[in-house]
């Protein structure tokens, strides 16, 4: 994966993948990874009812 999916459906489904298959530690590691900034990825997920849940690593 050369970059993230633009789809929010699949952005979100794409990011949890990443955490829960442990591929990265959490979602900071995958925004430095990709080169985004963290409060713009979940500000875009927000628009679309994603939330992070830190307590369980992964966006709801």
């Amino acid at each position: 994966m050369d970059h993230l999916p633009n789809d929010p459906d699949i952005l979100v489904s794409s990011i949890n993948f990443l955490l829960r298959d442990e591929i990265f530690k959490d979602l900071d590691e995958i925004c430095d990874n990709y080169g985004v900034a963290r409060a713009d990825l979940e500000a875009k997920l927000a628009r679309s009812g994603y939330h992070f849940r830190p307590e369980l690593n992964c966006f709801k």
